[in-house]
């Protein structure tokens, strides 16, 4: 799910922390992909022409796999390094937020038999993409594909989003890329959204520098993960009737979602409630000091595909089509020779201080140009 409102909040209040680019712009980087939210996209998007998931001759699904394999063409194609974190073990305070998921996709469910007589293909194939849910053999076969092209993956022990960041914090990558969020909370340098999706969607990469969005903010990571959680997250219910801009306005006049409780409940005509046994503090632990493996013990490596091994699992068994499966392992080939170069600012350690200032400096002088144009 995310964290609600809060990609306009930072565009409202910390526009400098955003840039927009061409995924081209990220020649040279490595990146940590939320694998489990990829999984979930492609088995949505990727579709045969009368809105069925693709399948194999034995009718297995393998949507996954040529969303996986030609996405990774693409990224790699623009000397991205892409690695892959996969979902662990869900916290159990995401419990609430998997059954209200299973619930909707029940209803889905059922709403699509109603239609199936007298609804249109477009209603059927709608509630049909609400029913998606990414199966454990869906994610190994994620994972032995990535093995067979060379591209390095992750099991997170626990949420994909914090193990990105961790690799983020520790330098194995650049940057950490989801669509959800939340990942703000567990504090890379850089985040971004739409990697996966910017070229076939003709979407731009938008890239989130963290420091900049707490300095736009005007908080400290604790207040901000305080703000997330009254905005809305996976792990707890939110307080009813506080919106984005009243979680913005309560949390910067007060500090604390402690001191939010504090006046809320002391104040007879204060018309929010505090929800019961509002478990905002464990949330608050499981944002600030996630479960991860230490990104200092991984060790990531882009090796040369196996082209026997992919003709046997894509072809063979999955039946695509083996001279367009060559045809990838050869971009796949020249594009990780190519990334290898890498970029210049990767010889020298350069500050996210430095490349925000960069950063904004770029944004002014645009500004200024614009404005004599004027």
């Amino acid at each position: 799910m995310g964290i609600k409102g809060l990609n306009a909040l930072v565009a409202e209040n910390a526009p400098r922390a955003i840039r927009s680019s061409e995924m081209k712009s990220l020649f040279g980087r490595k990146i940590a992909i939320d694998a489990s939210m990829c999984l979930y996209q492609f088995l949505i998007a990727v579709r045969q022409q009368d809105g069925n998931q693709l399948t194999n001759e034995a009718g297995g699904t393998t949507s996954h796999l040529m969303g996986f394999f030609y996405r990774t063409i693409r990224m790699v194609g623009n000397g991205i390094k892409p690695c892959y974190v996969f979902d662990g073990k869900p916290p159990v305070l995401k419990g609430g937020e998997l059954e209200k998921r299973l619930k909707r996709r029940e209803e889905a469910e059922q709403k699509a038999l109603e239609l199936k007589e007298t609804g249109t293909v477009e209603e059927l194939q709608r509630f049909e993409k609400r029913q998606v849910k990414v199966t454990r053999e869906q994610n190994e076969q994620a994972q032995h594909l990535l093995r067979l092209m060379g591209i390095p993956y992750v099991i997170a022990p626990c949420e994909a989003e914090a193990q990105c960041a961790e690799l983020a914090r520790k330098g194995k990558v650049y940057a950490a890329a989801s669509e959800d969020m939340d990942t703000l909370c567990y504090q890379p340098p850089f985040f971004l959204r739409n990697v996966t999706a910017a070229e076939s969607k003709k979407l731009k990469v938008d890239e989130f520098t963290t420091s900049a969005v707490l300095e736009g903010f005007g908080m400290d990571i604790n207040t901000f993960v305080d703000l997330c959680i009254l905005l809305g997250c996976d792990y707890c219910e939110t307080i009813k009737g506080i919106g984005p801009v009243t979680a913005f306005k309560l949390i910067k006049e007060h500090g604390s979602i402690e001191k939010i409780i504090e006046f809320i409940e002391n104040d007879p005509k204060c018309k929010y409630k505090v929800p019961e046994n509002w478990p905002y503090n464990e949330a608050r632990e499981l944002f600030l000091n996630p479960e991860v493996l230490n990104g200092d013990d991984i060790d990531l490596k882009w090796t040369d595909p196996d082209l026997d091994g992919l003709i046997e699992f894509m072809v063979k068994e999955n039946g695509f089509n083996e001279q367009r499966i060559r045809d990838g392992v050869e971009k796949l080939k020249k594009g990780l020779k190519g990334g290898v170069q890498g970029r210049l600012d990767g010889f020298f350690k350069v500050s996210v201080k430095a490349e925000t200032k960069k950063r904004t400096e770029t944004q002014d002088t645009k500004k200024n140009k614009r404005a004599k144009k004027k």
